[in-house]
């Protein structure tokens, strides 16, 4: 059962991060009319370094696609931890609105990792 409860919900957090990776390239997503203002200003900076949305964007989906599969999930979670820090972060900073679904995603990550725990020693080298 535990299983078959996080295999859910990695195919939908591996889909929400696709998801949001092709919206970095095609801007599909219309922006919510009620963002505060630093959070607008920081979207713009990133547009304005013009690397760094793509960089993010193909993180994301890489991310997320890794996630989806089980045999790849390990690897997908530690893709994924950066860009969700970063993620909690802007949340916590400038639009906490957006910080219960930051938190389910962080939740989700943390718990693959912990499941694969024994994965990730041979990278610290016990």
């Amino acid at each position: 059962m535990k299983n078959k409860i996080l295999l859910i919900l990695c195919l939908l957090t591996g889909l929400m991060f696709i998801n949001a990776g092709l919206d970095k390239f095609f801007h599909y997503m219309p922006m919510p009319k009620d963002m505060p203002e630093e959070m607008v200003k920081a979207g713009k900076a990133f547009m304005e370094i013009g690397w760094l949305l793509p960089l993010v964007g193909a993180i994301e989906i890489l991310g997320g696609l890794l996630l989806v599969f089980p045999k790849t999930r390990p690897l997908g979670a530690i893709v994924l931890l950066p860009v969700l820090i970063g993620i909690l972060l802007a949340n916590i900073c400038t639009a906490p609105s957006g910080l219960p679904i930051a938190l389910v995603l962080l939740a989700v990550i943390v718990w693959v990792i912990i499941d694969n725990k024994k994965k990730y020693l041979p990278l610290i080298g016990k």
